[in-house]
């Protein structure tokens, strides 16, 4: 039987082969799911034998990655903001551009002078609503999300992370279950255009749900909504942050313009300089 070493070159090969975008690091994570290890532990142990049973479950692993299903979904799990969280196809995977959104909710929590009561919009796996949760001790935060089953794994999330009571987990549509004013809305809302949905990896395209990621014809449809919702919920004070397609600055911002023409309006930028971030703030 092959060891650790023996087996991953003809395994990075093979997903190079497949175009996959980083096959080592995908062939090593494979791996450690079939070996029940991490990735440091089998740099480690490159002369470990693998098993029969373990060759197989990596071989399996391997044929799915090779049609291009996302790791994300093949380990069921994505780190997000320090904490691993569960996944599987009914969420979009966590991406690191999407903890620019948490940073910037953080960094205006600090200034509210109350409890701040706080939704976040399409929660997915729940991983801004958790992250928000797990460092803003005294916050009222709700999860929602449309689908039914991105809410039941949200929830499994939060008691993973044993915020589980801190949070309300809601199947809704946007804001529709809010009646109160509302200190912080957050959300990463679908907003790809019909158009750029036809570009998209195979990834994306054949795995992640088409509900969290299609925006409509120009994929400002979700983010519209959620503005117009947005005008009535927001405290004075409040913030709105949402995430944005890094094309789309500067019509959200005028889009945002026409919803709160006496707010202070921005669009921020990721760690790679692209447009990322709506942040709408009232005073």
């Amino acid at each position: 039987m092959p060891t650790i070493q023996q087996l991953l070159p003809s395994a990075r090969q093979r997903l190079r082969q497949a175009g996959c975008d980083s096959p080592r690091l995908d062939a090593e994570m494979l791996l450690g799911q079939a070996m029940h290890h991490n990735r440091t532990w089998l740099y480690a142990n490159f002369k470990t034998i693998v098993t029969p049973s373990q060759l197989k479950e990596f071989d399996h692993l391997l044929q799915r990655r090779a049609q291009r299903e996302p790791v994300a979904y093949l380990v069921g799990q994505r780190e997000f903001f320090g904490l691993e969280f569960q996944v599987n196809e009914a969420v979009l995977i966590p991406r690191p551009e999407t903890e620019l959104l948490v940073e910037t909710a953080l960094q205006f929590s600090k200034n509210a002078k109350s409890r701040l009561t706080i939704v976040d919009v399409g929660t997915g796996s729940g991983c801004i609503a958790i992250a928000l949760a797990k460092h803003l001790a005294d916050a009222t935060i709700f999860a929602v999300d449309i689908s039914a089953e991105a809410v039941r794994l949200a929830r499994q999330n939060g008691l993973r992370h044993q915020v589980k009571s801190a949070i309300t987990f809601l199947q809704a549509d946007l804001l529709s279950p809010f009646n109160q004013t509302l200190d912080l809305i957050v959300s990463n809302p679908p907003y790809i255009s019909a158009a750029e949905l036809l570009t998209v990896s195979p990834e994306v395209w054949h795995y992640e749900p088409r509900l969290a990621l299609a925006g409509g014809a120009d994929g400002l449809a979700i983010i519209r909504r959620l503005l117009a919702q947005a005008q009535t919920k927001l405290k004075p004070n409040g913030c709105l942050l949402v995430e944005i397609g890094s094309t789309q600055g500067q019509a959200v911002y005028r889009l945002a313009q026409t919803y709160f023409p006496h707010a202070h309006i921005k669009i921020k930028q990721d760690l790679a300089g692209l447009d990322r971030l709506l942040a709408v703030r009232l005073f």
